[in-house]
Protein backbone atom coordinates (compact mmCIF):
# COMPACT_ATOMS: atom_id res chain seq x y z
CA UNK A 1 0.00 0.00 0.00
CA UNK A 2 0.92 3.62 -0.73
CA UNK A 3 0.22 6.59 1.16
CA UNK A 4 -0.01 10.00 -1.01
CA UNK A 5 1.17 12.85 1.28
CA UNK A 6 0.03 16.57 0.11
CA UNK A 7 -0.30 20.56 1.95
CA UNK A 8 -1.74 23.56 1.60
CA UNK A 9 -3.22 26.48 3.65
CA UNK A 10 -6.08 28.38 3.36
CA UNK A 11 -7.55 31.71 5.26
CA UNK A 12 -10.06 31.47 8.17
CA UNK A 13 -12.57 32.56 5.36
CA UNK A 14 -12.27 29.97 3.54
CA UNK A 15 -11.34 27.16 5.73
CA UNK A 16 -14.20 25.30 6.07
CA UNK A 17 -15.14 25.81 2.37
CA UNK A 18 -12.08 23.76 1.81
CA UNK A 19 -13.07 21.44 3.84
CA UNK A 20 -16.47 20.84 2.49
CA UNK A 21 -14.86 21.19 -1.28
CA UNK A 22 -12.17 18.03 -0.49
CA UNK A 23 -14.62 15.90 1.37
CA UNK A 24 -17.66 16.79 -0.64
CA UNK A 25 -16.06 16.67 -4.21
CA UNK A 26 -12.82 15.60 -4.11
CA UNK A 27 -12.45 12.91 -2.00
CA UNK A 28 -15.67 11.15 -4.01
CA UNK A 29 -13.84 11.01 -7.16
CA UNK A 30 -11.24 9.01 -5.80
CA UNK A 31 -13.30 6.73 -4.66
CA UNK A 32 -14.15 5.83 -8.22
CA UNK A 33 -10.51 5.34 -9.07
CA UNK A 34 -9.71 1.74 -8.86
CA UNK A 35 -7.24 1.23 -6.34
CA UNK A 36 -7.85 3.89 -4.63
CA UNK A 37 -8.25 2.55 -0.55
CA UNK A 38 -9.54 6.12 1.46
CA UNK A 39 -8.27 9.58 2.45
CA UNK A 40 -7.37 11.60 5.44
CA UNK A 41 -7.83 15.32 5.49
CA UNK A 42 -6.14 16.83 8.62
CA UNK A 43 -6.69 20.49 9.66
CA UNK A 44 -3.97 22.17 11.65
CA UNK A 45 -4.89 26.57 13.21
CA UNK A 46 -2.11 28.65 12.52
CA UNK A 47 -2.77 32.17 12.51
CA UNK A 48 -5.07 33.31 10.27
CA UNK A 49 -6.00 30.68 9.08
CA UNK A 50 -5.26 26.55 8.55
CA UNK A 51 -2.96 24.12 7.33
CA UNK A 52 -4.09 21.12 6.00
CA UNK A 53 -2.76 17.87 4.94
CA UNK A 54 -4.23 15.47 2.31
CA UNK A 55 -3.43 11.78 2.99
CA UNK A 56 -4.56 9.29 0.11
CA UNK A 57 -4.43 5.89 0.32
CA UNK A 58 -3.39 3.49 -2.71
CA UNK A 59 -3.20 0.24 -3.59
CA UNK A 60 0.36 0.75 -5.78
CA UNK A 61 2.01 3.64 -7.47
CA UNK A 62 0.33 2.23 -11.00
CA UNK A 63 -3.35 3.26 -9.30
CA UNK A 64 -2.02 6.54 -8.23
CA UNK A 65 -1.09 7.20 -11.61
CA UNK A 66 -4.56 6.55 -12.50
CA UNK A 67 -5.11 10.13 -10.98
CA UNK A 68 -2.01 11.86 -11.34
CA UNK A 69 -0.70 10.78 -14.83
CA UNK A 70 2.31 10.37 -16.02
CA UNK A 71 4.05 12.70 -13.15
CA UNK A 72 3.66 10.86 -10.07
CA UNK A 73 4.78 13.05 -7.95
CA UNK A 74 2.77 16.09 -9.31
CA UNK A 75 0.58 17.56 -7.07
CA UNK A 76 -3.39 17.79 -8.56
CA UNK A 77 -5.17 20.80 -7.32
CA UNK A 78 -8.30 21.32 -9.06
CA UNK A 79 -8.98 25.15 -9.69
CA UNK A 80 -11.96 25.34 -6.99
CA UNK A 81 -9.24 24.00 -4.60
CA UNK A 82 -6.88 26.21 -6.20
CA UNK A 83 -9.11 29.33 -5.75
CA UNK A 84 -9.83 28.77 -2.08
CA UNK A 85 -6.29 28.13 -0.80
CA UNK A 86 -3.56 30.79 0.15
CA UNK A 87 -1.11 28.28 -0.70
CA UNK A 88 -0.09 24.53 -1.53
CA UNK A 89 2.30 21.84 -2.68
CA UNK A 90 3.38 21.83 -6.29
CA UNK A 91 4.81 18.10 -5.05
CA UNK A 92 3.77 15.07 -3.09
CA UNK A 93 5.59 12.89 -1.14
CA UNK A 94 4.83 8.87 -1.34
CA UNK A 95 4.98 6.52 1.57
CA UNK A 96 5.36 2.42 1.42
CA UNK A 97 2.94 1.63 4.16
CA UNK A 98 4.84 -0.77 6.37
CA UNK A 99 2.50 -1.16 8.93
CA UNK A 100 -1.03 -0.39 9.64
CA UNK A 101 -3.32 -1.00 12.29
CA UNK A 102 -5.46 -3.59 12.58
CA UNK A 103 -9.11 -3.49 11.81
CA UNK A 104 -10.78 -2.77 15.19
CA UNK A 105 -14.27 -3.80 13.96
Amino acid sequence: MILRMWKGQASAENADQYVQHATRTVFPKLQKIEGHRGAYLLRHPMKGGAEFVVLTLWDSMEAIRKFSGKDLDHAVVDPEAQSLLTGFDDRVTHFEVVHKPEDSR
